[in-house]
């Protein structure tokens, strides 16, 4: 009974001190928008670099250069359901590259989603043009989001009046990767084919498989589907030289169609011209072929390409970067760089 009374007595004096620390607790109410702007500058003038400087929103109706004001309503769909599309393309010395094959796909991922754009392609396109022009960054990313839009917070977006678009440039750094990495396979359940293939905001999988990898000492990971065929990374493209010097990217039936991976089989037939490869073509492929290809690469954006050396712990090849690797690395780059003017559009600055 002693002992009893004994855990009751810490159990209530546990409760009485909570109690006493939540009353001291106290949550700060900002009583105007001026207040709550001056603590959000206070925030934003600590950074040396500004990170994102601009950001559109259809919602305010223009270009935002002010950081404290780069935000999103909180009842916007795409933040508490999800509902929403994006996508991206890179500023690389003042061009923005492959614009408009982004821009295609993400209106497909818009259609899918059944998010109705508020503007028309050539609208779109003329926005983020603009933005970048008004980011005076001559190197960086853009990323742009298609969103059901603000309006309650119930699970149909039929409460939304209209959609929203919302865009920024991202002041990033980006070289051609010629380091290789580890890469293990994933244990997170990979997405079902149609949320695979539209470029939607709910990342939470890839965000998952890229921890997963990273807790065990690797870049990232490897999407295997449940028959066994090898599938894509978190969020890049994967791809493979075999032993008989073919370039092979899984079919794009369960994964997204990246862009840079669409480039990549358009301009590798050049190192064919050159006697360097076989073939180039897009299969299933099983897991166990794979492992055994004598080189591999993720295909992405910004990478363009990264060698893969070492997978679950093993080496790809004889565990070395390789030579066709950097071979399609440098056709990639140099389409970045200095690619026809189907690929390359000049920003307009001021």
């Amino acid at each position: 009974m002693a002992a009893s009374n004994s855990s009751f007595d810490q159990t209530s004096a546990a409760i009485a001190t909570e109690t006493a620390n939540m009353e001291d607790f106290k949550v700060h109410v900002f009583s105007s928008s001026d207040e709550l702007l001056e603590k959000l500058h206070e925030k934003w003038n600590s950074v040396k670099q500004q990170p994102y400087p601009v950001m559109y929103s259809s919602i305010f109706g223009g270009i935002i250069l002010d950081p404290a004001m780069m935000v999103i309503p909180i009842d916007d769909h795409m933040v508490h359901r999800g509902h929403g599309v994006f996508d991206t393309a890179i500023i690389l010395d003042g061009y923005l590259y492959e614009l408009d094959v982004h821009l295609n796909r993400f209106l497909r991922s818009a259609s899918k989603a059944r998010v109705a754009s508020p503007f028309t392609f050539s609208e779109l396109k003329r926005i983020l043009i603009q933005l970048a022009a008004a980011s005076k960054m001559r190197k960086g990313t853009l990323r742009y989001w298609l969103s059901a839009g603000p309006g309650d917070f119930l699970l149909s977006p039929a409460g939304c009046p209209t959609s929203a678009f919302y865009a920024v440039v991202i002041d990033e750094d980006f070289s051609q990767c010629k380091e290789g990495v580890k890469v293990i396979t994933s244990a997170i359940p990979m997405k079902s084919p149609l949320f695979a293939t539209m470029k939607n905001v709910n990342y939470l999988p890839n965000v998952l498989s890229k921890m997963e990898a990273e807790d065990k000492g690797a870049f990232a990971s490897i999407w295997v589907d449940e028959e066994g065929y090898i599938a894509e990374g978190p969020n890049v493209n994967v791809a493979f030289i075999t032993s008989e010097e073919e370039l092979i990217l899984p079919s794009f039936d369960k994964i997204l169609s990246g862009c840079t991976a669409m480039r990549l089989l358009q301009l590798a037939p050049k190192l064919i011209e050159q006697g360097r490869l076989k073939s180039v073509k897009t299969t299933d492929i099983m897991v166990e072929d794979a492992k055994k290809a004598a080189e591999m690469m993720y295909v992405g954006s910004t990478l363009p390409l990264l060698p893969i050396i070492m997978w679950d712990e093993k080496p790809i090849g004889n565990g070395e970067v390789g030579e066709l690797t950097m071979a399609l690395s440098d056709l990639l780059w140099e389409d970045m760089a200095a690619g026809p003017e189907t690929q390359r559009i000049p920003v307009p600055y001021a």
